[in-house]
This record gives structure tokens, C-alpha cells and sequence, in this order.
């Protein structure tokens, strides 16, 4: 599949890139070879391999989901503007 220089353009326009009448013809051509090889790609046999997301099988390290409470209220509530009670003051939003 080619692409003219009015669709590489609209292509530019839809993007929003300001490109120069100059350089149309080098984008159509950019444009051309990525759908060539798009098209080349859909020509590779996949039947039964898995999709994946990388190259190695691998987990990721977990560690025991633990509800806790931080233990350390007052150093976070030294970095607020206003602390009442322990908890955030804030202005009132809702009357």
C-alpha cells in the first residue's frame, strides 16, 4: 500500500505536526514503509504461540498483602497545614 502526499497531510493534520510542503514526500515514503511492514508481519505464522508480554517467563517478587495502619501518624501529620484530633483539617466544601 503507498501513501500520496495528500493523505500523508491528513495523516499530519490529524497529529497536529506542522509539516513543510518540502517534506511531504519523505513522510508519505516513512509512511509507505511502516505499512509495508505492517503488512509483512501479518504474513508470519503465529498459529498456537501465546501471547506475551516479554521474553523471559518470569513473576514478580510479592510480598503478603498486610493491612497496617503505618504506625506513624504523627510524622505525617507534622507536614499538614492544619491537624485537629489526629486527623487533616480542611475547609468546609459542602454548606
Amino acid at each position: 500500500m503507498s501513501i500520496s502526499e495528500t493523505e500523508a497531510r491528513k495523516v499530519a493534520q490529524l497529529a497536529r505536526i506542522a509539516v513543510a510542503d518540502e517534506a511531504l514526500p519523505a513522510l508519505a515514503s516513512e509512511l509507505s514503509h511502516m505499512l509495508q511492514f505492517m503488512a509483512q508481519l501479518s504474513e508470519v505464522d503465529v498459529e498456537g504461540v501465546e501471547p506475551m508480554t516479554g521474553v523471559e517467563k518470569m513473576r514478580l517478587k510479592r510480598r503478603e498483602d498486610v493491612v497496617t495502619d503505618g504506625n506513624m501518624a504523627e510524622a505525617v501529620l507534622k507536614n499538614a497545614p492544619d491537624a485537629r484530633e489526629g486527623f487533616f483539617a480542611v475547609p468546609k466544601v459542602v454548606e
